[in-house]
Order: C-alpha cells, then sequence, then structure tokens
C-alpha cells in the first residue's frame, strides 16, 4: 500500500476514568489499522482494574505505517493495557515505519503498560518514541521486549534488521523533562553481539517504572542484580534521575526466560505500590 493512505496511519486514544466501583474505559477513538475491544474485567485480585487489548487489523507493521497511540488516566484511574500478540515488524525495501506514543497519568492513576515482544524482519526500520508525563503520585510500568528477529526462517534474519531506535522521555504534569533515554541499534553497521552490547545474548528487555521515591527504594531492594551464565541471563535496575523512578533491564538468550524476569518485576511493583498479586499466566500467552 503507498504510504499515507487508508490503513497507512493509525491512531488509537483510550482515556480511562476512575468510577465508584471500578475503572472505566471513558474515552475511545481509532482509525484503522489500530483497534481495542470494550475493557474486560478479569484481574480477580483487582476487579476494579480496566484491561484492554490492543488489536491490530493488519498483520504487523509494515513500511510506510505512522502509528500514533494515546493514553490518558483520570485520577484514581487503574488501567492494564496489553497486546494480542508479538508485534511484527516486516521486511522493507525502502521508507520506514514509526509509531508515537503519549502517555498522560493523573493524581494516584495507575498503569500497566505491557506489550508483548517485538520482532523486527530482515531489512526492517523502525522509529520509536515515547513521552510520558504522569503526577508524583502516579505509577506506570512500561516494557519494551525485543528479539532478535525470526532467527529460525532464514540465516540472515538473525539480527537482520537494519535500524530500530526507540526513545523514552518522561515529564512532570507542567512538562519539565525528568528523565531521556534513546538507544539507536544498526547491527548492519555495528554487530550486537560483541563485548559491551549484547556479547552472545540475543533478547533486550528495557522496562520504564514511573513511580514515587519510596516505592522506587522499596522495589530496586528487592530487585538484586543478576548475572547467571548457566540460564544465559543477566538483569540490573537503576534509579533515575529527578527521583523519578527505576530503570530495569534484561538481557537473555531466549525469549521466555526474559518474560518471566519481566512478569517477576512487574510483581513487585503491584505488590508494593498496590499490595496485590499478579495473576496467573494466561495458558495461551
Amino acid at each position: 500500500m503507498p504510504s499515507g493512505v487508508v490503513g497507512k496511519n493509525g491512531y488509537l486514544k483510550l482515556g480511562f476514568l476512575k468510577r465508584p466501583q471500578r475503572t472505566i474505559l471513558a474515552d475511545l477513538d481509532r482509525r484503522v489499522p489500530l483497534f481495542v475491544h470494550k475493557a474486560l474485567y478479569w484481574d480477580e485480585a483487582m476487579p476494579d482494574l480496566a484491561c484492554v487489548f490492543l488489536i491490530s487489523t493488519s498483520s504487523g507493521i509494515c513500511q510506510g505505517d505512522r502509528g500514533r497511540l494515546e493514553f490518558s488516566l483520570g485520577p484514581g484511574a487503574r488501567a492494564h493495557i496489553t497486546t494480542q500478540s508479538n508485534t511484527q515488524i516486516h521486511s522493507m525495501d525502502c521508507n520506514y515505519a514509526a509509531q508515537i506514543q503519549d502517555i498522560l497519568l493523573q493524581e494516584d492513576a495507575y498503569l500497566e503498560y505491557l506489550p508483548d515482544p517485538i520482532c523486527p524482519h530482515r531489512g526492517a526500520r523502525f522509529f520509536s518514541q515515547t513521552r510520558v508525563r504522569a503526577h508524583p503520585s502516579a505509577t506506570l510500568i512500561y516494557s519494551e521486549i525485543l528479539q532478535p528477529g525470526r532467527r529460525h526462517h532464514h540465516q540472515d534474519e538473525l539480527f537482520g534488521y537494519q535500524l530500530f531506535s526507540s526513545q523514552l522521555q518522561v515529564e512532570n504534569l507542567e512538562g519539565k523533562l525528568l528523565m531521556s533515554e534513546k538507544f539507536l541499534l544498526e547491527p548492519q553497521k555495528q554487530p550486537l553481539q560483541r563485548q559491551l552490547l549484547m556479547g552472545d545474548y540475543e533478547v533486550f528487555a528495557n522496562v520504564l517504572l514511573v513511580t514515587p521515591p519510596a516505592q522506587a527504594a522499596a522495589i530496586l531492594a528487592e530487585t538484586p542484580p543478576l548475572y547467571d551464565r548457566a540460564s544465559g541471563l543477566a538483569a540490573g535496575a537503576s534509579v533515575l534521575p529527578h527521583d523519578a523512578g527505576l530503570l530495569y533491564k534484561v538481557l537473555g538468550r531466549e525469549c521466555a526466560p526474559v518474560q518471566e524476569l519481566v512478569r517477576k518485576f512487574w510483581a513487585t511493583v503491584r505488590r508494593q505500590v498496590l499490595d496485590k498479586p499478579v495473576r496467573a499466566a494466561f495458558l495461551w500467552r
């Protein structure tokens, strides 16, 4: 499809508000290929938690695609957002794909934004920018898990993508910048499997936690650094500037163990912030 036609410029706006019994999805605007079903309430430990699956009516992200996602949570609102499956970034012979995300959290809002892993195909070029604006009392956990490509599909698929750029930015509600991080990966120009980069690891998870300082300190105390050659895992958390929260990073050789460490970190966050457990994983996910 040519750039700019219907289906190439996706848009999704979700607005959550707290009501006496539960958080509701009060505002929804969308443009294909982005779509959501109504909010579900599957978490027995948190029956007020609005749970939403992000859905794409296409097979993944293609060259020329431009997507924009806007999430806002009102005071005291609680929501969980995830995707229907892994995000496939398809091969490209020209152009690139981009996704802009804007997240707004009001006082005491709580958001779990935990998409499934991203899989960039051979020759893919993808740009992502995520901006978070949060009240000092709000909490956000957001994960980005990057796979090395379809390594069992073709010998050139392992780190065969051309460019993957991701930027995270956290501001307070007045627009003051609290932290900014960007990584730019170009495996064809700078191989990633070498010392001081990925080494012999293949999967990378970057988890952003925005939360008040006391809660961040408690979560950090429960998240010791990990380096285990036998399991092929390495992980560690660091404190963000301006008491904005934490960054938690995981390296692994396989995706499932990395996802499990991210899940454990998520469980620690929920327990410390809300004193609630994380539900058991769905059998089909």
